[in-house]
């Protein structure tokens, strides 16, 4: 099949904050990698077989295979340009936004190929959110308005009452409302950064989603945010599939149940899923040296 071909683009920087709003409302190689205790028909399950991403000739990430379970954080970890936010924009066919971008390989959920001829991406979108390295609320929409975004492009019609309640329930969740509720018709940009950052969350869980993905979602705070939202992973993983992308390793090690490790051979190369275990295992004994040199600092 002839595909248009593309400029490779940077994985991390492609979106504007708007385009980002906008798409997310819409919203390793071997059998090792798959942890035999999954029950297979467990509701939410994730099943990557084969996977490689291309953005038109380049190829971007080669052969993923991994198994992410529900109820639980499962971090990505891994040097830049590995691939790892591309992997994690591919769950829900969020890279697809980019022209010329495809996959071959399979993302399996509750039975569904999420990319099978007949699957709608924007669908896929509305049950995989996600969270973006910067917080994007809408600029010119209130803290309210923001929360209730996704529902409304949905062409999901509420009730005031049920709106409210709606807005309320998702701020708690995001654990916002105590510092919002007095505020709620102010503009969502006036909020700190950290703040914004859980109000995207807040929006993100409005729309009732089975998957949550994050992709850095606390790099550009400060200490304090950042303990807020690990906080806040830690809460939301009973009731949510996480799946987030950190250069932050300890990070990794205090909030995620499970680690997969990306790498890189070099400019040109395709990122490659090298290693995924229990994330105790993954910073105290991993399988791989490649791993255990990446993980004591010894390259990345």
């Amino acid at each position: 099949m002839n595909r248009p071909a593309v400029k490779h683009p940077n994985q991390s920087k492609v979106d504007t904050p708007v385009t980002e709003s906008i798409s997310a409302l819409q919203a390793t190689q071997t059998d090792s990698v798959v942890d035999p205790n999954a029950p297979v028909d467990m509701p939410n399950r994730i099943d990557v077989k084969d996977l490689d991403i291309y953005y038109g000739d380049f190829k971007a990430v080669e052969n993923v295979s991994m198994t992410i379970n529900p109820n639980s954080v499962t971090a990505l970890i891994g040097p830049s340009g590995c691939g790892k936010s591309t992997f994690l924009r591919s769950l829900n066919r969020m890279h697809e936004v980019i022209s010329g971008a495809y996959v071959d390989g399979s993302v399996i959920i509750n039975g569904k190929d999420l990319y099978g001829p007949s699957v709608d991406p924007v669908a896929v979108r509305r049950k995989i959110g996600m969270v973006f390295q910067r917080p994007n609320p809408f600029p010119t929409m209130s803290i309210a308005d923001n929360v209730l975004a996704g529902k409304k492009l949905n062409s999901k019609r509420l009730s005031k009452s049920d709106a409210n309640d709606l807005v309320e329930k998702s701020l708690r969740g995001a654990n916002l409302w105590d510092e919002v509720k007095d505020r709620l018709d102010k503009p969502g940009s006036g909020l700190s950064g950290g703040q914004q950052q859980r109000l995207c969350i807040a929006r993100a869980i409005a729309v009732e989603p089975d998957v949550l993905l994050m992709d850095e979602p606390c790099s550009a705070l400060d200490p304090i945010s950042t303990l807020a939202i690990e906080e806040l992973m830690l809460e939301l993983k009973d009731a949510y599939n996480i799946v987030i992308v950190t250069h932050n390793m300890q990070q990794a090690a205090r909030v995620s149940n499970r680690t997969g490790f990306f790498s890189i051979e070099g400019t040109g190369k395709p990122g490659k899923l090298i290693e995924m275990d229990a994330t105790e295992k993954i910073f105290s004994n991993p399988s791989k040296q490649e791993t255990q040199d990446y993980v004591t600092g010894r390259f990345g």
